[in-house]
């Protein structure tokens, strides 16, 4: 029995496995022979289909779906193994109608081969993939349309089911497992751009891009080349790897830009989800350079002119930034301009509006360098103004929208010749409503703090300010920022103001507020009032002036005030003097610039105390102030001399105090005693 289970086993194996040999071994030569057929079909159907009879037919095709005219001048070339390929030359697409250059991209010659097998396992090889000649030309034309808008007919996007929506593939999945290029470039490539209007164009020619190790799994190493308008530009660096599933990882990135001989920016970072949500971090790297010798290269005059023509000659910037489709920052940012260093932060999201918050920080800067030259402020401000229209306003929406949050801190600042160190502003706004406040500085061996509030929630603005003032020394204020010597002293100010309106009309005749300046120890320059008052001809410059500039020396000088639709009126400005006390009444009306004010001294009978015991008694004679800002008219309060009862002055010295006297006399009487308002910046600009 063991032996004929042995033998019957042995036998049913034969006729088992036998069956089996056979169909593994015709399976094997069938699948063989059909490869060999395909190969050989992909080798015998390029000899046998001439493909140039295709080519009207891909023109025409290509026509009718851009609207352009299309043309294939060379030879259109197909292979299918080993490598498929495609490659053609003398390719033109034309612009529309209505520009000045006919076509619109040209490529001399384009040469693609992929390996054809590996194609079934989703693994690309590509020998070569290579645009040589392309030139395309972006042209705008004089009503501001472009010939790259509008290819073909627009039709409206198709409506897809909520089936059709989930088998789409997702930015991900790329089909392909692997991929190696051996050959990727362009080369001698040429860009033109055209501006018909303003009769500008600028080509980027002897463009030429290599891209080596181009794969998944690698970086790919960049190498560009190009001259802007004759000027040399180049890139260089790598990217990626690109990852299995591109689109998902991080994707790495370092670039180095040199460009025209002046720009040197050097990239690093990486973008991370760029399919999904993308997401960038990066630190980037400005070296010095000139913007006025960059413009200057390609003969563009600066577009901005400065006081001092010196001024934005050296840029250099360093930070890093982060971001992604929803907000952007800029950390540990640095700017250097010409001398001074500025450090920053940015932080930008809901770009719609924006919602920014920002800090800034400066060394020094002298801002009258950067502003316009003397001479176009004269002539712009000589140059009539155009009347505005009422019914067109100003549009403050987009002003509403932001929301800011931000500060400036700026330790040394030179601005209207003023010398301030220390500057601190904090800045917020929201709906419309923009706080400027605190603003802090000290100046001048004094400080100031300041607060301010633009409102343009309504189409009509209006804003306030408060302003607090303490210890700062006065003269040499007035002597940077006005070149004038008429005050000097220690002021101690406060006083707040509003206005509506966004014209200056409007604004002058809405002005409101109230304040107090005080001068303590200080002068008036230009003045001897001390002398004035003793008599009418002394007080009106008839008498002989001394060599030295005559001054009033003042103990205290207080000047309180109310502002009210643009006229300013003070009720009591007093001043102290040793030898006299003064009291100024009156207004000076912003709106028509005129002045209405009555000065009244009151002399000290005597100087005891003080080192001196002359008898300083005399006429205090009354001034009246009228006139205008720019034209101020002084005359001897009269009727205020007989209504108090004073003792008249000598009549000659009346007549000559009185018009109708002497011309020279009255001429030296105008002189001298405009001296004093002459200093103060009332003028119309």
């Amino acid at each position: 029995m063991p032996q004929m289970f042995r033998h019957r086993g042995f036998t049913g194996r034969i006729r088992r496995n036998y069956p089996m040999k056979k169909i593994l071994k015709w399976t094997g030569i069938g699948v063989l022979a059909f490869a060999i057929v395909i190969i050989a079909a992909l080798l015998i159907i390029p000899m046998f289909v001439d493909i140039q009879d295709y080519k009207p037919r891909l023109e025409t095709m290509v026509s009718e779906k851009t609207g352009r005219d299309f043309a294939i001048g060379g030879d259109l070339e197909l292979s299918l193994f080993p490598w498929a390929g495609i490659s053609f030359s003398d390719l033109r697409l034309g612009n529309p109608p209505g520009y000045r250059e006919k076509i619109f991209l040209s490529i001399e010659s384009f040469d693609v081969r992929v390996k054809l097998l590996p194609l079934i396992s989703k693994d690309i090889q590509v020998k070569r993939f290579v645009i040589e000649g392309p030139h395309l030309v972006l042209e705008k034309s004089s009503d501001g349309k472009g010939n790259w808008e509008e290819f073909g007919e627009r039709r409206e996007p198709e409506k897809k089911t909520a089936t059709e929506t989930q088998q789409e593939p997702r930015a991900d999945m790329l089909p392909v497992k692997t991929l190696q290029v051996e050959e990727c470039a362009i080369k001698n490539g040429t860009v033109a751009w055209i501006d018909d209007a303003a009769g500008t164009r600028n080509t980027l020619s002897e463009l030429n891009l290599d891209l080596q190790n181009v794969s998944l799994d690698k970086p790919v190493d960049i190498s560009l080349s190009a001259n802007l308008d004759g000027r040399p530009l180049s890139m260089k660096g790598f990217l990626g790897p690109v990852g299995e599933k591109p689109g998902t990882g991080p994707l790495a990135f370092d670039l180095a830009l040199s460009a025209l001989d002046q720009l040197n920016l050097t990239v690093k970072g990486k973008v991370t989800d760029a399919a999904t949500a993308p997401r960038f971090d990066a630190a980037f790297d400005l070296s010095p350079f000139s913007p006025r010798k960059l413009l200057d290269s390609f003969s563009v005059p600066f577009p901005v002119k400065t006081a001092d023509p010196g001024v934005l000659n050296k840029i250099a910037a360093k930070g890093s930034i982060t971001g992604s489709t929803e907000k952007i920052s800029v950390n540990n940012g640095r700017l250097n301009m010409d001398d001074s260093a500025i450090s920053f932060t940015v932080d930008a999201g809901e770009f719609q509006k924006p919602v920014l918050s920002f800090n800034m920080e400066v060394d020094s800067i002298d801002l009258d360098r950067y502003m316009p030259p003397p001479a176009e402020e004269a002539e712009a401000a000589s140059k009539p103004k155009k009347k505005p229209d009422p019914e067109a306003g100003i549009d403050y929406g987009p002003l509403r929208k932001p929301v800011i949050n931000g500060t400036v801190q700026i330790k040394n600042l030179t601005f209207s010749e003023a010398r301030v160190s220390d500057l601190s502003i904090k800045i917020s706004a929201k709906g419309g409503r923009y706080n400027i406040e605190p603003i802090e500085l000290a100046a001048y061996e004094g400080t100031l703090k300041a607060g301010a509030i633009l409102n343009v929630q309504k189409d009509t603005p209006s804003a306030s300010a408060e302003l607090n003032i303490m210890g700062m020394k006065i003269n040499p204020l007035l002597q940077d920022v006005i070149d004038k010597d008429f005050l000097d002293g220690t002021l101690k100010a406060q006083m707040s103001i509003a206005f509506t309106g966004d014209e200056p009309n409007a604004i002058k005749k809405t002005l409101g507020g109230s304040g107090e300046l005080l001068f303590e120890d200080g002068a008036v320059v230009g003045i001897d009032m001390a002398g004035m008052v003793r008599n009418v001809t002394a007080s009106f410059g008839l008498s002989d002036k001394p060599g030295e500039k005559p001054r009033t020396d003042f103990s205290e000088l207080i000047a309180p005030f109310t502002i009210k639709n643009g006229v300013v009126n003070t009720s009591g400005t007093t001043m102290k003097s040793p030898l006299l006390r003064l009291v100024v009444t009156g207004n000076a009306n912003l709106v028509t610039e005129t002045l209405d004010m009555r000065v009244e001294p009151k002399v000290v009978g005597t100087l005891k105390g003080q080192g001196d015991t002359k008898e300083r008694s005399g006429l205090a004679v009354p001034i009246l102030i009228s006139g205008t800002f720019s034209e101020p008219k002084f005359k001897p309060d009269l009727k205020g001399i007989v209504t108090q009862g004073l003792k008249l002055p000598k009549t000659e010295d009346l007549k000559k105090a009185l018009p109708g006297g002497d011309e020279i006399q009255k001429e030296s009487l105008k002189d001298s005693a405009k001296d004093l308002l002459k200093g103060l910046p009332l003028k119309k600009k």
